[in-house]
């Protein structure tokens, strides 16, 4: 059998990867935990362990949520509720981040031209794709308002656990750059302590190891922080940047508390908790991946 030249589809061997990096997180919560709070906090634990302890579970919490999530998939034999005829999207990754939302004129599943394009087609799939779907080449399906695949969760970053990610992130920029701060002092003591011999080599190695990842974490979360903080305040996913530079009027982007309604919910109790109220999964119907809200002066 010919190679058709598609390395895409080589792409489903990176969640072997991925479940490497599960444990990889776990690792790293443990060394900080042990460096921060066995180590270094000693007597203090009853002070500050019960603070730290609830970032860390929220910060677990979120990831979890994040790894065992549906980001949303295409329902079997969804249609939309126009009558238009689909437009057929390639299934290689290049043309899906190049062709976000083909609204030119195309070809549909028969050959024939599409007389009112917008709504595209998956090969892969053999399915029409709702609005902000895209085809994900490690998981082998369309994921609903996909926003990347992320190794470190073995899982795509979708419409049903985007919230999850975000906080994911939040809380471990946050933890990281307080176990840095809290390190700190340590970490400048370390090279006095290794010549002195004051403190078990174990102890010292562990709290060096935990400055320098939890520090280099902290820097590079910064800037994933800063960039989904922009997206989220344009209700703009990372596949769809692109595509928003080349429109007049991202018709998405239904102003700043709105954008963050769409992706946190209205419930603002539930905003810092990887939870949805049970009225906005009722109310919202963007939580769920299939519907969005347009702006009226947008460009269709």
């Amino acid at each position: 059998m010919a190679w058709d030249g598609n390395l895409f589809k080589f792409c489903s061997g990176l969640r072997v990867l991925g479940y490497l990096m599960i444990l990889l997180v776990g690792g790293i919560v443990a060394v900080s935990y042990d460096a921060v709070v066995v180590v270094t906090c000693g007597s203090l634990l009853r002070l500050g362990g019960v603070s730290s302890m609830l970032q860390l579970l929220l910060l677990l919490w979120s990831y979890f949520l994040v790894v065992f999530t549906d980001p949303g998939s295409v329902p079997q034999n969804w249609q939309p509720m126009a009558d238009e005829n689909p437009v057929v999207a390639s299934s290689t990754a290049s043309s899906e981040y190049a062709d976000l939302e083909i609204r030119s004129s195309g070809w549909s599943p028969s050959g024939e031209p599409t007389r009112r394009p917008g709504i595209r087609y998956c090969n892969s799939c053999q399915n029409v794709k709702p609005p902000r779907c895209h085809h994900c080449s490690v998981c082998q399906r369309c994921v609903l308002k996909m926003d990347h695949h992320c190794i470190w969760v073995v899982n795509c970053v979708g419409a049903r656990n985007y919230k999850f990610f975000l906080l994911f992130l939040l809380y471990t920029f946050l933890e990281t750059t307080l176990d840095t701060l809290v390190l700190l002092p340590e970490f400048i003591r370390f090279f006095g302590e290794i010549n002195s011999h004051s403190s078990s080599p174990g102890n010292l190695a562990v709290t060096f190891l935990a400055f320098v990842i939890n520090l280099a974490f902290a820097l590079s979360l910064l800037g994933f922080v800063i960039l989904h903080l922009s997206l989220l305040l344009s209700n703009t996913t990372t596949i769809e940047v692109y595509e928003k530079k080349t429109a007049i009027g991202w018709r998405y982007d239904l102003g700043k508390r709105k954008n963050v309604e769409q992706v946190f919910g209205k419930k603002r109790a539930y905003w810092l908790l990887p939870l949805y109220s049970k009225e906005d999964l009722e109310k919202i119907p963007a939580l769920q991946g299939l519907e969005f809200p347009i702006r009226s002066d947008a460009e269709v």
